[in-house]
């Protein structure tokens, strides 16, 4: 299950989790959970219990946005709430396992839309989700509904958006004569040069671990693909196009192609490690690092920095924009009694505020996923701010491929690019094999 902010010792795994596919699938042999009705909202008419139990996924004694947020609502209304979590890397087999056992939680947390073991579709096309009500519906990020929705029914409320893009440190850059971030690829790939020249690189990746070069390349495609073409899986997913005839696609992995050759990363990034991306920008030897946002605080936390979060630049004649997606979700239990479902849908309605939302996305080290507003925005964000508030995003473009192979063959290609073994149409001719 994905993580979220912690401590800079334990951010490689969390980085890694938080944007790949988790491996494995969720076999269902074709039965829906035992207790569930066939429709409805949340427990329908029935009478709200005054206790509920909730699933959450923990990376560490300090992981605990979701406790937080529930203790404060059990304050508020009286309700008993029992968490119940799990460590994240059990998480996934601990939920599907109760779910088909019948004796999970009444409520749990889920990743939306398809591919993993946990997604929402999956789970609710089993039949192991009840639907959510109007006011969960209502703080979905336009354009995603299709993660939530299964025969026009909403099956589960997302928590928070977090941005993925390039966290930036400033201090670093201004040590080697960069005084800010990069506005174009053009002035990105001079920085790379001026970064160099000053016994740094301007970014370091992972480059040996697919989880990390497949969200490079995702972080690029956000100005090269989704800024012109917001649907453009949709358009894949209808047989449309295809990813080796689309230029963006093409732009995107030939622009890493590019920054490799012009020394944009750091030496030796082809069998670069999660522990390059933390000691590079740790130790201040790295301007930059494609990971998610939320990494950020917990690196200023951590490190003592005052990194930022920024979106990869346009190329000329593109628009700056951004990834933000809604990774992560609440869903109620299709089994629980109806008094249960009732009582966790009135806190989730409590939760979609934008009072509640700002405060579970600050504790979360996230956006808000109702009411954003560039003035109350964490500090790490307000360079892309403005994108934020103005809807200049796209979610990460793999919540909506249909299985986990697309993702593994962007980030295995994309390894392959670094290391001149495969070319940019091998790469996107294997996602369209993937894709099936």
């Amino acid at each position: 299950m994905p993580q979220h902010a912690q401590h800079p010792a334990t951010m490689p795994l969390r980085w890694s989790l938080l944007v790949a596919p988790v491996a494995g699938a969720l076999i269902l042999s074709g039965c829906a959970a035992g207790g569930g009705d066939d429709g409805g909202d949340s427990g329908g008419d029935s009478a709200a219990a005054d206790s509920f139990s909730v699933m959450v996924a923990q990376a560490n004694d300090q992981d605990v946005a979701y406790q937080e947020l529930i203790t404060q609502y059990s304050e508020e209304t009286g309700v008993d709430v029992e968490v119940i979590p799990y460590p994240s890397e059990a998480y996934n087999t601990q939920l599907t396992t109760q779910l088909q056992a019948g004796n999970a939680a009444d409520a749990m947390i889920l990743a939306p839309g398809t591919g993993q073991p946990i997604s929402v579709i999956s789970l609710a096309e089993a039949g192991f989700l009840e639907p959510v009500d109007e006011t969960s519906a209502d703080v979905i990020p336009e354009g995603t509904e299709s993660m939530y929705e299964v025969d026009g029914k909403i099956y589960a409320q997302p928590t928070s958006l977090s941005v993925s893009g390039f966290v930036y440190n400033p201090a670093a850059g201004e040590e080697v004569g960069v005084d800010e971030f990069p506005s174009s690829f053009d002035d990105l790939l001079e920085a790379c040069k001026t970064a160099r020249d000053g016994g740094k690189s301007f970014a370091v990746i992972a480059g040996g671990v697919p989880f990390n070069t497949g969200l490079l390349a995702q972080i690029v495609s956000a100005t090269r693909v989704y800024a012109e073409t917001p649907d453009w899986n949709q358009q894949r997913a209808d047989g449309d196009v295809t990813f080796a005839d689309s230029d963006g696609w093409k732009q995107t992995l030939e622009d890493i192609i590019t920054m490799n050759e012009e020394g944009c990363y750091q030496d030796g990034a082809a069998g670069g490690t999660f522990d390059s991306i933390t000691n590079g920008l740790g130790g201040g030897s790295a301007l930059s690092a494609p990971v998610p946002g939320s990494a950020a605080t917990s690196i200023n936390a951590g490190a003592g920095l005052e990194t930022d979060v920024q979106a990869f630049p346009p190329a000329d004649g593109q628009d700056a924009f951004a990834l933000a997606s809604a990774n992560y979700a609440w869903g109620i239990n299709a089994a629980a009694e109806d008094g249960a479902k009732a009582a966790v849908q009135q806190f989730l309605d409590w939760a979609a505020e934008p009072e509640q939302a700002k405060t579970f996305a600050d504790l979360f080290g996230a956006v808000p996923i109702s009411g954003i507003s560039a003035d109350t925005l964490l500090p790490v964000y307000q360079p892309i701010a403005e994108l934020l508030e103005s809807g200049a995003y796209a979610g990460l473009p793999n919540a909506e491929w249909p299985n986990p192979a697309v993702y593994d063959a962007l980030g295995v290609g994309v390894q392959g690019l670094l290391t001149g073994q495969k070319t940019v149409d091998q790469v996107l001719e294997e996602m369209d094999a993937a894709w099936g």
